[in-house]
Parts: structure tokens; C-alpha cells; sequence
């Protein structure tokens, strides 16, 4: 049973050692050359497709683990108070509309990146890119707005 408590914290510090090694591979592993950008040359880091993998593989298990916590709270929720899991569900269902929202408000218009020849810069992925960005917005206003009602509430409770 002790080591069974061990493997979260193994697990994280086994994550975040790797971050650091790719990290430090990225900004200290040397370039590819070099690329002319308004007359400066931009050095090109060779380990950049290791880096973006690595930061896809944490984004997956970011993501299976909030769905995971999601289900199985819906599922215990379920079982002993069905209005909780109405509210999980409407707050699942709130982040999906988001999702909508945001990805109907960007653009499939090519991003003028420099020294970029692909295709990935325009369409879905350009479409994509934007609605990161409109998420990001969302979500930081409605952080703002959560800390203002916070505080605004727990005066209100104090008095």
C-alpha cells in the first residue's frame, strides 16, 4: 500500500525531469542553421520536433485525465446527488459550447507567418489557432470576473 501512495509523486517528478531535459534540449541543443528574417538571422533550435512532441504528449494526458476526473465525479455525483451531477454536466456542457463558440469565431484565412512555406497556416489549423486564442480570452475574462465575485461575496459575507 506505501508504494501505491509513491507513484503519484513519482510520476509527477518523472514528468516534470523529462520537461526539464526537453526543455533544456530545446534552448541548449545548438540549431539548424539559421534563417534571415528582416535582415537579422534567427538561429533554427534542432531539437524543435522533440519539444512540440513532447508538449503534445502532455496535452494528451492533460486531457484524459480532466475527462477521467469528469466521468467518474459525474458518476459518483450520480449516485448520491443527482443535482451535483447536473452541475457537472452543465459545466461539461458549458466548456463544449465554449469550444463551439470560439472555433465559429476564427478564421480559416491564412496567417502570414515569415519564412514559413506550408499549408499548415491556413484552413482548419488557422481556424484552430484562433480559437485557442478566443478560448484563452473567454477564460481569462471569466477567471477575472470569478476573483471579482469572490471577493465581492466574501464582504458581503463578512458584514
Amino acid at each position: 500500500m506505501k508504494n501505491y501512495k509513491l507513484l503519484p509523486k513519482i510520476t509527477l517528478w518523472s514528468l516534470l525531469a523529462l520537461g526539464i531535459v526537453f526543455i533544456a534540449l530545446f534552448f541548449l541543443g545548438g540549431s539548424n542553421g539559421s534563417l534571415e528574417v528582416a535582415g537579422d538571422f534567427l538561429d533554427i533550435p534542432r531539437f524543435t520536433n522533440a519539444f512540440l512532441i513532447w508538449v503534445y504528449i502532455l496535452l494528451a494526458i492533460v486531457i484524459l485525465v480532466t475527462l477521467a476526473v469528469v466521468i467518474v465525479e459525474f458518476a459518483n455525483n450520480w449516485k448520491t446527488n443527482r443535482r451535483k451531477a447536473y452541475m457537472t454536466l452543465g459545466v461539461v456542457c458549458g466548456f463544449i459550447l465554449l469550444a463551439c463558440l470560439c472555433w465559429f469565431l476564427g478564421s480559416p484565412e491564412k496567417i502570414n507567418i515569415i519564412g514559413y512555406e506550408g499549408t499548415d497556416n491556413e484552413g482548419a489549423w488557422a481556424q484552430l489557432a484562433d480559437a485557442v486564442i478566443y478560448a484563452c480570452y473567454f477564460l481569462f475574462a471569466a477567471t477575472i470576473a470569478t476573483m471579482i465575485w469572490g471577493y465581492i461575496h466574501t464582504k458581503k459575507l463578512s458584514k
